[in-house]
């Protein structure tokens, strides 16, 4: 095929839809209430400007942030905030908790000015973990710091003062800080950098898992061949059926490489076999996919039936064509010349030279 006169035809394509969902990734998570400080913290120890406003739900997307604490250097995510029922959807809480899926810990931003009666920072941090439980256990083994913010506020000083011994009977660490104004910040990017240094050690020393991605394996052999009751026959088959939807058949030499690919595969020997000869109607498909033609064999597969060279196109060869091809290459040169009366005169004969001379 040096010049080839047909392309193969596209298949059909498929439509789907799908639903794609951006999961942050960063080293260190800060999750609290809505208005605990988040933000405001993130913009204390990072260089990110997130929007910060005095009410409930100013963020709506998580604020990446990068943190630099002595040599030291990790990433920390603003989580927007939670509130009770977040785990069910409540408050886009399943919007917001899928983002610390992938947080290597996490860190508690309690509010110790709030100024609603029915909370305190205890209460916050049982719900706020509650809702984590729930919505992925591996999240409760994660690990995880206290910063009671807002401790530059006289009341909320004495709130932090008097939550903490409690907080530290849990097992947690526990700082008290100031977003706004700076207090004890230090103190809490050094114990984050520590949680990060630890993950990051038990992650090189686990043996990393090769992930190897194979395609589904796909049935492209077999074919099934029927003869039907009126006469015609039937093909099944994935191959076939995805030759013939990329075959032009407007196209004569596109037709016949379908034919040649068919032949190739066994299916016109399966034809044969079950009684088909030329012109007989032959279905490769089924329903209205299907493709319907007048079979028409190659030489291959049944050389007796063919009544001539199968397609039009100049550039394949007829069969008396390559039959005479191939008896002139059979005959020597002394045939030859007697075929086509061939003589040949040397015109260095010198016998040839004294007849002209006379």
């Amino acid at each position: 095929r040096r010049a080839p006169g047909f392309a193969l035809l596209g298949e059909p394509g498929e439509k789907r839809t799908l639903v794609l969902e951006l999961k942050s990734v960063a080293d260190i998570g800060l999750i609290g209430y809505p208005s605990a400080g988040k933000s405001s913290l993130v913009a204390a120890i990072s260089a990110a400007r997130p929007k910060i406003a005095d009410y409930p739900f100013t963020t709506l997307a998580p604020n990446l942030g990068v943190v630099q604490a002595g040599e030291a250097r990790f990433t920390v995510a603003d989580v927007p905030g939670l509130i009770p029922g977040a785990s069910q959807g409540k408050g886009l809480g399943l919007q917001f908790l899928r983002h610390v899926e992938r947080c290597a810990a996490l860190v508690h931003v309690l509010d110790c000015g709030t100024l609603e009666t029915d909370r305190d920072p205890v209460r916050d941090f049982e719900v706020i973990e509650d809702e984590l439980k729930k919505y992925a256990e591996d999240l409760s083994t994660r690990p995880r710091i206290i910063a009671l913010n807002k401790v530059d506020l006289p009341d909320a000083k004495a709130m932090a003062d008097m939550v903490e011994p409690t907080l530290k009977k849990m097992g947690y660490e526990v700082y008290q800080i100031s977003a706004a104004s700076r207090i004890g910040l230090e103190q809490l990017l050094y114990a984050m950098a520590k949680l990060v240094a630890e993950h990051r050690k038990q992650e090189s020393e686990l043996e990393k898992v090769r992930i190897v991605l194979r395609p589904t394996p796909i049935d492209d052999v077999g074919f099934k061949t029927m003869a039907n009751d009126d006469g015609s026959f039937t093909v099944i088959g994935s191959r076939p059926e995805r030759w013939v939807h990329q075959t032009n058949f407007s196209n004569a030499e596109a037709v016949g490489y379908l034919a040649d690919r068919l032949a190739s595969l066994g299916v016109e020997k399966e034809l044969f076999r079950l009684g088909a000869k030329q012109g007989d109607e032959v279905r490769i498909g089924l329903g209205d996919d299907a493709v319907v033609f007048d079979w028409e064999p190659t030489i291959e597969a049944g050389a007796e039936l063919l009544a001539g060279p199968r397609g039009d196109d100049m550039r394949i060869p007829r069969g008396w064509e390559k039959f005479d091809e191939e008896a002139i290459d059979q005959l020597d040169d002394e045939e030859l010349a007697q075929q086509w009366e061939y003589k040949v005169e040397d015109p260095t004969d010198p016998g040839k030279e004294m007849e002209e001379q006379k």
